[in-house]
């Protein structure tokens, strides 16, 4: 029996495409629901439009990876529509990428369906008789060793599920597993500063930050340079400053801006019904900018982690020697090594990477 720890985007992936290749397989979930963070997303899953833009965008990755994700994730995406997986539209609103919204609750029970065997409440035990997938997504749910690894001392937002406390990562190295370079890199946003829940976790992201003048607590510049159009780096070095927060300085000609489907006024504004710290400039107590009407207190919230363990193009856990360790494949944030140095869709990276595991484990290689 094939065992899969996470119900996830990569482990319900995984499952639902062992299960087609006709394997027995049972998916391992540690928290009360099905779906992990997807369900919680926007759930868009994309790719950037060239394969020189990935390596450009994350210059950190492994290239071998970066073209797996990129040359399967288009056939990967009608398999999800295969499932019966619902689209919400087929455009990403980026002009760098191309890929699929879904629904988020319609794609986790069409995998779910398709996964079968899905165990709740179910942690992965220490040992497992059989091949093991490890998609437990990531280890941003865990306090300790993002202190360790990511943020020392910074009480970061969690914007994830709370289960994601790095099972995978502890059980790849406990079989000798090798980590990735990123280890202190994540994805994620600069939110409202409230107590986040998850209905804030869309539409309390604050990611208009590239318009804004941004300066820490003090009212003083510290990122350098352009922000990117994902704000990703900007996220990363909130994440840095005295207690993960900033302020985001709007003028008028900023509050009239687009992201998505609405302003940045109209984001500004469900910051301040949310109880966010929302300031008219002159009650600010820094100096602002001319022009400044508006300051609003961001902190860094982390999404999922980027560092983790080795895999090849097969999903197969690499150890300390490089070598494949026998039994162990990997997929989704429990995996190191694609957007590093940058970012790139992780629902992405996790589905590709999940029908690799599953191929792998049924001795087969692509979608047929």
């Amino acid at each position: 029996m094939l065992t899969v720890a996470g119900a996830g985007m990569a482990g319900l992936s995984a499952a639902a495409r062992a299960r087609q290749l006709g394997l027995e397989v049972r998916v391992l979930e540690k928290g009360d629901r099905a779906g992990g963070s997807m369900r919680l997303s926007s759930c868009i899953v994309w790719r950037f439009r060239s394969l020189e833009r990935f390596f450009e965008e994350c210059p950190g990755g492994d290239r071998a990876l970066q073209r797996l994700v990129f040359e399967r994730l288009d056939g990967a995406l009608d398999w999800l529509e295969g499932l019966g997986a619902p689209v919400v539209t087929r455009e990403t609103g980026n002009p760098l990428t191309v890929g699929r919204r879904f629904d988020p609750r319609g794609l986790t029970d069409a995998l779910v369906r398709a996964a079968g065997d899905v165990r709740l409440r179910e942690p992965l035990p220490e040992s497992v008789d059989g091949p093991l997938v490890l998609a437990t997504g990531g280890f941003q749910g865990s306090r300790e060793l993002v202190d360790r690894h990511v943020a020392p001392a910074v009480p970061l937002l969690l914007r994830a599920n709370p289960w994601s406390a790095g099972d995978g990562l502890a059980a790849g190295l406990a079989r000798g597993a090798a980590l990735t370079a990123g280890m202190d890199e994540f994805y994620g946003r600069n939110m409202a500063d409230v107590q986040l829940d998850e209905s804030g976790f869309v539409p309390l992201a604050q990611v208009y930050g590239r318009f804004a003048t941004v300066v820490n607590e003090r009212g003083e510049p510290f990122f350098d340079g352009p922000v990117s159009w994902s704000e990703n780096d900007l996220v990363q070095a909130t994440a840095r400053q005295p207690g993960g927060s900033a302020w985001y300085l709007l003028d008028e000609r900023t509050l009239s801006e687009r992201v998505r489907e609405r302003t940045v006024a109209q984001v500004v504004d469900a910051a301040r019904a949310a109880g966010g710290t929302v300031l008219p400039a002159a009650e600010l107590p820094f100096g602002t900018p001319v022009g400044a009407v508006v300051g609003v207190r961001v902190r860094a919230a982390i999404t999922h982690t980027i560092g983790g363990l080795r895999v090849d193009e097969r999903a197969r856990v690499l150890g300390s020697d490089g070598e494949p360790i026998g039994g162990l494949l990997a997929c989704g944030a429990d995996v190191g090594g694609i957007s590093t140095g940058g970012y790139a869709s992780g629902l992405a990276a996790a589905l590709v990477l999940g029908l690799a595991a599953a191929e792998t484990a049924a001795g087969r290689q692509g979608i047929t």
